[in-house]
């Protein structure tokens, strides 16, 4: 359900030189609550905002020559909010799973990771399941940046089960529990995102980014745009020159 990164754009305008191998950036996208409440308006304006918001920050980065974006559309917590939100989170994700022309159009390929639909505690909706699918059958041919979607997802439980896995198989290494990951083909990450003036990284991706760079920002997600991007990206410029 993954690729390989491709080789980087060159440098220009549109932002910083990047490394050959195009970077893994990994974003939590927080703070579309707080980011309507300030407005005046429902939570679920901010999530509207926040999906928009996603779909221009895979363009800019898919423009920007990065490999591999991941983000965190919902986490195995994120259950216990009121169900009216869930239903419009479950709904804004349907919808970034049907831009199916504009992903083909910027050479975006889908992928996802979470809890297998088929394991236990899975609780993915089989309406969710089937965009997720359609996306990732629907841009399997894109050889351009990969966009994975972390849903139902928890590090945590991503590392227990992959140790378990491993251990199952012999004696558990890190190269065992690399390869019994969600998806082993997904590179460590690069720089890991976090908006909203959050300074946690909240149970996501804590194996992958053993060694990114972490770039914090004030902005929250609706408002997050190229500068910011351009700013992570520097990081990780910076640790590779």
């Amino acid at each position: 359900m993954s690729g390989q990164p491709v080789p980087n754009a060159p440098s220009g305008p549109s932002g910083p030189p990047v490394p050959a191998r195009g970077p893994h950036v990994a974003c939590i996208m927080d703070g579309n609550g707080r980011w309507a409440k300030r407005r005046g308006l429902p939570r679920t304006a901010g999530h509207t905002a926040g999906e928009e918001a996603l779909a221009a920050t895979v363009r800019a980065a898919s423009a920007r020559g990065v490999g591999h974006l991941t983000v965190f559309g919902f986490s195995t917590e994120n259950w216990v909010r009121p169900p009216a939100e869930v239903r419009h989170i479950l709904a804004l994700h349907r919808k970034l799973f049907g831009r199916i022309e504009e992903l083909n159009q910027n050479n975006v390929r889908v992928n996802w990771i979470g809890r297998p639909f088929d394991e236990p505690g899975s609780r993915t909706p089989r309406n969710v399941q089937k965009g997720i699918q359609e996306a990732i059958d629907d841009t399997k041919a894109n050889t351009g940046m990969v966009l994975t979607v972390a849903f139902d997802y928890g590090s945590r439980a991503e590392i227990t089960r992959a140790a378990r896995l491993a251990a199952a198989a012999g004696a558990p290494s890190v190269a065992a529990i690399d390869r019994a990951m969600y998806d082993p083909s997904l590179p460590p990450v690069d720089v890991l995102v976090r908006t909203s003036g959050e300074t946690r990284i909240s149970n996501f991706m804590l194996w992958q980014s053993a060694r990114a760079r972490v770039y914090f920002t004030d902005v929250a997600w609706p408002d997050f745009g190229a500068r910011q991007l351009d700013e992570a990206l520097a990081l990780v410029v910076a640790t590779r020159a």
